[in-house]
C-alpha cells in the first residue's frame, strides 16, 4: 500500500514538473524582456533538478542525485553570471 502510494505520488510529481518545465521554456522563448528569460532559465534548471531527484527516488539510483547536484551548481553559476551581465553589461571585469 505504502509503496504504491509513493510510486503514484512520484509519477504525479514528475508529470507536474514536466508541465512546469514546459511553462518555463515558453517564458524563455517568448519572454518580452531579458529579465523574464533569465527567470525562465532559473525556473527551468530548478525544475530539472527536482525532476532528476524524483527519478533518483523512483529508481533508487545515486547517479540521478549526483547529476542533480551538478545541474544545481551549474545553474546557480549561470544565473549569477547572467544577472551580472544584465546589471553591468559584462561578466568579467
Amino acid at each position: 500500500m505504502t509503496a504504491t502510494l509513493l510510486l503514484w505520488s512520484i509519477v504525479l510529481a514528475q508529470i507536474l514538473l514536466v508541465a512546469a518545465m514546459a511553462c518555463a521554456a515558453y517564458r524563455v522563448l517568448r519572454g518580452p524582456r531579458a529579465q523574464d528569460r533569465v527567470l525562465g532559465l532559473d525556473t527551468l534548471y530548478v525544475n530539472a533538478t527536482m525532476l532528476l531527484l524524483t527519478f533518483g527516488i523512483r529508481t533508487g539510483s545515486t547517479l540521478y542525485f549526483e547529476a542533480a547536484l551538478i545541474i544545481a551548481l551549474l545553474g546557480f553559476v549561470a544565473t549569477a553570471a547572467l544577472a551580472k551581465f544584465l546589471m553591468r553589461g559584462e561578466v568579467i571585469e
